[in-house]
């Protein structure tokens, strides 16, 4: 190892050291700070980050791509409603695969404290630019700029961190060499014995397009830390934050001395796309699939001997058997539900009530009563355009004002189906022509079940009448069995009710969280402490992050020889 390496090792062990206490102890902990704040980045990054993104629009994207054979790009911001106009360089899929195949052979040989170290200067230098990162997931995602910045920057760096310390306990798990002495009959056998980590090839990472940074990192960095080059795919209307990834990587890369191609960007459009290009080529041996369930489960279903990740969606649900406070509870939910525009993984979508209502500390809540304290939450966001701007953000696509609309139809045709809260837009107080729509609260009983047990990916909120609690709980842990769910939550001040329901909740494979309140978002999922997704139900089949999640992406090849006289 050179000096320029060593330096390089040294300088990030602290960071890796600290990351590694954080998984073992699942204490709060983080290297970034996910606040904004001028306090904490002086006044200059904030206006810097602006005015880089700014340079950006209407103009090619250079990078040195392999194989160019065109330009495109079709990204619309949901604030100002006008195209972006960045193109991004379009490469010939089996000119991806050729280059990150050669890379692999240089890669592969890298030690793996440098492959790690070289991860943790990217990561170092992502967070760097996150001012830019943050203007440019608000203006592809609809995120808020604080959301952005906050969740799409240091909270998902975190993820990427915490998957570079699990490989690099994996890798460390693993000795390089031994002797190996036993006696055979007469004989004294000594062999030396040589493990050699090998990658399993080249990795594809495709985004998704409300979260692209979110699963991006811990993929990549998973491959890269255990020698698989990997092939970005980002979602045709998400690629900016994507593409400034894969610079900073070849950046990094090149500056050290290493081939930038063992990252690479893979550009489609919806009219084109182009992922089944790259999982069809024997090259590439790892997909990471951060997206729709109908097209994960497809992924699910056709790929074989090849490793796959995935990370769909699924019925987050809500059972309320007991509260001390109703309106704290409602507060709690809505501001949940109300986060990007429920545009998230881990949004609420279905709250189940027992129809006799609930006991609350100032006595008997009925059913329209968690129903109305519902809807005062929201309306109470809803009404200030600075919080709901702050947290509500903007509606990223159609396809999530399609859903509402297909919902209010829907919902004609059900007789025990009533609206208790429309969604409606709100008016963003610095961007008047952004796409915005505030939650739909519909209540409902069992016959609506089409409707409440699959995922709606929009701003809706279903208050679903249970004949009791233990049956809410019941339809809610066979909806996350058969449906998916990411995230769920239980609200009970009754502590033998909440002893039974967490047995069913594992049993159906379900993250819980129960009575959470309080200024912390009940569905932040924290680095080195939580374990995003379980893979135990339809919602995916990996946890993000584990050990599971990166020990398979190398393999081991030994081999010995007699031990020298």
């Amino acid at each position: 190892m050179n000096t320029v390496l060593k330096a390089l090792v040294d300088k990030h062990q602290p960071t890796l050291n600290a990351a590694l206490r954080a998984v073992q102890t699942r204490a709060s902990w983080s290297p970034y700070k996910d606040s904004p704040s001028t306090k904490i980045h002086g006044p200059d990054k904030p206006v810097q980050g602006k005015a880089a993104f700014e340079a950006r629009l209407g103009q090619r994207y250079i990078l040195d791509q392999p194989g160019i054979v065109s330009w495109a790009g079709a990204e619309t911001s949901p604030y100002t409603g006008q195209a972006l106009g960045i193109t991004y360089p379009v490469s010939d899929p089996k000119a991806l695969i050729a280059a990150g195949a050669a890379a692999l052979q240089s890669w592969r040989k890298v030690s793996p404290d440098v492959r790690v170290a070289l991860c943790l200067e990217i990561a170092q230098r992502l967070y760097d630019r996150n001012f830019e990162m943050a203007h440019a997931v608000m203006h592809v995602t609809g995120q808020s700029y604080v959301q952005a910045f906050s969740g799409s920057g240091p909270n998902a760096l975190d993820r990427g961190v915490e998957a570079l310390a699990y490989a690099a306990k994996a890798m460390a798990d693993i000795q390089p060499t031994a002797t190996w002495q036993r006696p055979f009959g007469k004989d004294n056998v000594s062999l030396e014995k040589t493990y050699t980590l090998m990658p399993r090839g080249l990795g594809l990472v495709i985004c998704c397009a409300s979260f692209p940074t979110w699963n991006a990192y811990p993929a990549i960095f998973a491959n890269l830390a255990t020698g698989n080059p990997s092939i970005v795919k980002p979602h045709p209307i998400a690629i900016l934050p994507m593409a400034i990834v894969v610079e900073v990587c070849q950046q990094t890369l090149t500056e050290y001395g290493f081939d930038p191609n063992v990252v690479t960007l893979a550009i489609d459009t919806l009219k084109e796309p182009v992922a089944q290009k790259f999982i069809d080529d024997p090259a590439v041996q790892i997909i990471d699939f951060t997206g729709s369930p109908r097209y994960g489960g497809h992924l699910e279903r056709t790929i074989t001997g090849k490793l796959l990740f995935t990370e769909t969606a699924g019925v987050n649900s809500v059972v309320i058997e007991s509260v001390a406070d109703l309106k704290t509870t409602a507060t709690a939910l809505a501001r949940s539900t109300s986060l990007f525009s429920a545009q998230m993984c881990t949004s609420p979508q279905t709250i189940f009530v027992p129809k006799g209502g609930i006991k609350t500390g100032s006595g008997h809540a009925s059913f329209d009563d968690v129903a109305q304290a519902l809807k005062a939450a929201v309306d109470k966001i809803a009404a200030d355009p600075v919080v709901a701007a702050g947290i509500m953000g903007a509606i990223q696509g159609q396809v999530s004002l399609d859903v509402i609309d297909r919902l209010r139809a829907a919902l004609a045709s059900k007789p025990a189906a009533k609206t208790v809260r429309d969604a409606t837009p709100y008016a963003h107080p610095d961007f008047p022509k952004a796409r915005t729509l505030t939650p739909l609260i519909v209540t409902a009983d069992q016959t609506c079940a089409d409707l409440y047990a699959e995922e709606q990916f929009g701003p809706v909120l279903f208050v679903v009448a249970a004949e009791n609690a233990d049956a809410a709980v019941k339809e809610a842990t066979d909806l996350a069995a058969k449906h998916g769910a990411i995230s769920s939550y239980l609200y009970s001040t009754n502590e033998p009710f909440i002893d039974r329901s967490v047995e069913a909740y594992e049993a159906a494979g379900a993250n819980l969280s129960i009575n959470l309140h309080g200024a912390m978002w009940i569905n932040f999922a924290a680095a080195y402490s939580d374990y995003h997704v379980t893979g135990l139900n339809p919602a995916g089949n990996a946890c993000l992050t584990d050990l599971a999640f990166v020990a398979a992406r190398f393999r081991i090849v030994q081999r010995r020889q007699p031990s020298a006289v």
